[in-house]
């Protein structure tokens, strides 16, 4: 289910194909490559499923995470120190425990940090066994390390190496909507990064696709961006998507961004402002790129400091990497606008939608829900009856409240099985059971 955004996560990372392989092989013989997989027996221990244990961490109804000893997400993160940190690292993100990126960034933060010469040695890894093995020894080190558990492992690790090695940038591929191509030879070949961010530009001139192209055509020039839009509307294509452009004055931004340079129809005193037509081409050229590169939606705050973490921000500009008024403040000023309008069009009904992608969005809108209902807001009429329960022990809570007192979730359902723990409880106070 979550095979390929696994790869590309890895792959993004620099890892060879081998490297990629091999570990995660051993996440599936972990987890199964199942974020929110809880140890089977865990799973009977505490009587909760994948789903309920996860919600139950994510909203403080479970505050035993971290000692449990229960093996948990794509690594089985089992020792407390390293639960207690992937609990503080998804907090720090304001994410679900079982978010598969979260969890991916906080794997890559644990080997690069942690495990730093098996990082390493996934990198340039040529053999999916030595890579393996490699994981099943220094990062995972399960109980059976006998020569049959490491054969299996490398077995599921070849499985992936066989459906995905070699095929990121046959998988890439261009905008449809481009009109005029003219490739650029200003560009570092094969990205060493996926594609998962955008920065616009503009180019400080009313050019048409062609002169920009003609300028970007001279090797004396160094510079180039993927795409270019001129002030009629026509979109232009200088690098492919799967080579890093030279734009931005950076390149770990270069690497990982799809670079546009627009074209003004106003100068400097007007703050670089577009004409309507480039700007609509604009919004279907990001609308297009981010369907087929799996971006979600755009995210704009306007924070240099958020660069790299696109899961609060995904969009960049040249004036953070150097002393340019790039993109033009009137284009900076309009890039939450920009996002909002591609995020609404990308929201539209889709085509592709299955039960994986239904599921993910029904988890992420009960999630929601539920931590709305996490809070001990409630009407009076009901304080003398509250205050019994508690007194006597029918109702504990926990300390997740926004005002640290103890989280009741007053407002939230009950359920039969609680309600059936709930009358036995008074039951047992009353002498009937």
């Amino acid at each position: 289910m979550y095979e390929e955004r696994i790869w590309r996560f890895l792959k993004g990372k620099l890892l060879s194909d081998c490297g990629a392989a091999g570990l995660m092989g051993n996440l599936y013989a972990e987890s199964g490559l199942n974020p929110v997989n809880l140890q089977n027996t865990h799973e009977r221990k505490l009587g909760l499923s994948d789903k309920e244990y996860t919600q139950q961490v994510d909203f403080g109804l479970y505050a035993d995470f971290v000692h449990d000893g229960a093996g948990y997400g794509l690594a089985q993160w089992t020792f407390w120190s390293r639960k207690q940190n992937l609990l503080a690292f998804a907090k720090s993100r304001e994410k679900s425990i079982g978010d598969l990126e979260t969890q991916l960034e906080f794997l890559w933060k644990e080997l690069t940090e942690s495990y730093a010469s098996l990082a390493q040695m996934l990198l340039s890894a040529s053999s999916v066994r030595a890579a393996s093995d490699a994981v099943l020894l220094q990062f995972e080190r399960p109980a059976d390390q006998s020569e049959t558990a490491k054969a299996r492992r490398a077995a599921y690790g070849q499985k992936y190496y066989d459906q995905f090695a070699g095929k990121e940038a046959a998988a890439m591929s261009n905008s449809p909507l481009v009109s005029y191509t003219k490739l650029s030879p200003n560009h570092s070949g094969r990205r060493k990064h996926a594609i998962d961010t955008i920065s616009i530009h503009c180019m400080a001139g009313d050019l048409t696709v062609e002169s920009c192209g003609n300028l970007f055509a001279s090797p004396s020039r160094k510079a180039s961006s993927n795409y270019g839009i001129g002030s009629d509307g026509r979109i232009g294509l200088y690098v492919e998507e799967c080579n890093r452009s030279w734009c931005t004055s950076s390149s770990s931004n270069d690497n990982r961004a799809i670079t546009i340079e627009v074209a003004n129809n106003g100068g400097a005193n007007q703050g670089w402002p577009v004409s309507d037509a480039a700007y609509r081409s604009l919004i279907a050229l990001l609308v297009d790129i981010c369907r087929r590169n799996g971006i979600k939606r755009l995210l704009w705050k306007g924070d240099k400091s958020l660069i790299g973490q696109v899961d609060k921000q995904n969009m960049t500009v040249h004036r953070w990497f150097a002393a340019k008024a790039c993109p033009g403040d009137w284009l900076y000023s309009r890039h939450g606008q920009i996002a909002d309008e591609v995020n609404a069009k990308l929201s539209e009904e889709d085509e592709d939608m299955d039960q994986t992608k239904f599921n993910e969005m029904f988890s992420a809108a009960m999630t929601d829900y539920l931590k709305g209902l996490q809070n001990n807001n409630c009407g009076d009429w009901s304080q003398e009856a509250r205050d019994w329960c508690i007194s006597v022990g029918l109702f504990a809570g926990n300390g997740t409240a926004v005002d640290g007192k103890p989280n009741m979730m007053w407002p939230s359902g009950l359920t039969r099985e609680q309600a059936a723990q709930l009358f036995y409880r008074l039951a047992k106070m009353v002498g009937l059971a």
